[in-house]
């Protein structure tokens, strides 16, 4: 073939197939990064013959991994704190996609039956596969973060954008768009072969175990962070003094649990606020104290543990081991075949379903709903009444129910509460089901079934835009008698009668 003739052909060959072997190996990082962005909206990346150096993949890795970091770091206004383990939980579908990879490509100089199909060379090479998937999630790392501020900022104001329906529109999306885009380079690499077909639907179903199972955030708000400078409240000093007087403290308000009464389903309570930073915790739990010892004849029998900078002196602290300690006091001091035992815990709740706790300087561990089981179960306490105010306390009752127990939850496992910010009074639940519903009647079933339309109500008031917090109750087959025979006994007491040069309150 003369020269004439050459040229023409190669001027139609593509660029990367007309070099030397050694500029067709290597290619700037900002250009993987560059055809990953292409991949990441469906257009093909120019890197027929090309592979990246290890470095190059763990520079795009470094890059990417801290952008989509940024990107999530939107989905919380405010402090927040970075969860490692979080974060880490979804690495395991990239290591399903290097595995399968492996299995599903072709060697880099098999043409065979796929190159005679496809219009546009194959491309080749796990590790090029790998850095064009990395870089390829930017785009929808972009449009989720650009979403969350504009949520946040206030700039969808319409109804439709701050819908439920629209959030799990726009998320399922997301989530068919990085389906969308690994399936669009598998084809490219693999084929379209049933190993490929494979490997589409193994990635798919990744995707979803991943937003099944690991849903915990990367980023959670740091409420100990939060705390508003303008508005200085009490602090705990932490010393030697306060560690031993918070010992004997508690073993004081243990030792003064008073014994049941013979004969008497007598109701005790244990009130747990763990969270200091924010004061509607110390209201909402001594509030629920008072309506326990007013209504439920709980005088004497209540322990309530309380995180707060002015109450190191009154009250012991509200950590897990205080709480196993005075649910083994109170197990001590009732029958625990025949009495009731109460128990509310009111603070900020997590996706992980954890109730978060705050004690700067002290370190408190948050306290989780199997270790609340565990105690009352190894304490062998029978009948309990289990209320839960937080955000996401549905979580909760899977783990409490049983056939002796009640539990009721300010939200189900989706969605938030309401009223716990610094400038509330009351927690939603907090307030419609103790202030309010039980103040009028012994039955915790009916206070329940008339707070829910309230807090619902209320929510709508106040603008409440991730859905309905949706309170959950659970009633066990057995406790339903025991707590109608309760109610019957204190409805036959007569209410207490303030003293005279005092005027009645609620």
């Amino acid at each position: 073939m003369s020269d004439s003739q050459i040229q023409p052909v190669l001027a139609n060959m593509p660029e990367n197939l007309t070099q030397g072997p050694e500029a067709r190996a290597f290619l700037p990082t900002p250009h993987w990064i560059l055809e990953g962005l292409r991949a990441g909206v469906f257009l093909s990346p120019r890197v027929v013959g090309k592979s990246p150096a290890p470095w190059q993949i763990a520079i795009v890795a470094i890059v990417v991994f801290a952008i989509e970091l940024v990107a999530l770091r939107t989905e919380v206004d405010g402090p927040a704190r970075f969860d490692l383990q979080a974060w880490l939980s979804g690495f395991w579908t990239l290591l399903v996609f290097i595995g399968l990879a492996w299995w599903a490509f072709p060697p880099a100089h098999a043409g065979g039956e796929f190159a005679e199909k496809e219009v546009r060379p194959p491309l080749s090479g796990v590790g090029t596969c790998v850095v064009l998937s990395i870089a390829a999630s930017i785009p929808y790392a972009l449009v989720y973060a650009a979403w969350t501020v504009a949520t946040m900022q206030g700039w969808l104001t319409a109804k439709a954008f701050t819908s439920p329906w629209f959030y799990w529109t726009f998320y399922v999306v997301l989530m068919a768009w990085t389906v969308a885009v690994t399936a669009f380079l598998i084809v490219r690499f693999a084929g379209r072969t049933w190993r490929a077909v494979v490997f589409v639907l193994t990635m798919a179903a990744t995707t979803g175990v991943t937003a099944w199972q690991f849903d915990a955030r990367t980023w959670e708000r740091d409420y100990a962070a939060a705390t508003n400078t303008e508005d200085p409240k009490p602090r705990l000093q932490l010393s030697q003094q306060a560690f031993e007087e918070q010992q004997a403290l508690l073993q004081t308000t243990l030792n003064a649990i008073t014994p049941d009464r013979p004969g008497v389903t007598d109701v005790y309570g244990l009130v747990f606020a763990p969270y200091a930073t924010e004061d509607v915790f110390i209201r909402e739990s001594s509030m629920v104290s008072s309506v326990l010892a007013d209504r439920f004849d709980a005088a004497g029998r209540l322990v309530h543990l309380l995180n707060h900078g002015s109450t190191a002196k009154t009250h012991a602290w509200a950590t897990p081991a205080n709480l196993q300690r005075s649910v083994d006091a109170l197990a001590q001091r009732m029958d625990r075949d025949n009495d009731v035992l109460v128990v509310y815990l009111t603070s900020h709740g997590a996706r992980d379903f954890k109730l978060a706790a705050s004690h700067w300087p002290l370190e408190v561990d948050p306290l989780s709903p199997i270790e609340l089981r565990r105690a009352l179960d190894q304490a062998g306490i029978r009948h309990r009444v289990i209320a839960v105010s937080a955000c996401y306390s549905g979580g909760w009752v899977d783990t409490l129910a049983g056939d002796n127990t009640l539990v009721m939850t300010a939200a189900d496992a989706t969605h938030t509460s309401y009223g716990c910010g610094r400038l509330s009074e009351l927690t939603f639940f907090g307030r419609a089901l103790f202030d309010e519903q039980l103040r009028k009647t012994h039955s915790f079933e009916k206070a329940f079934a008339a707070a829910v339309p309230l807090i619902k109500q209320r929510e709508i008031d106040a603008g409440k835009d991730d859905g309905f917090s949706n309170p959950q109750i659970r009633v066990g087959g057995n406790i339903g008698p025991v707590l109608a025979a309760l109610e019957q006994r204190l409805a036959a007491i007569p209410p207490a009668r303030p003293p005279a040069s005092e005027p009645a309150s609620r």
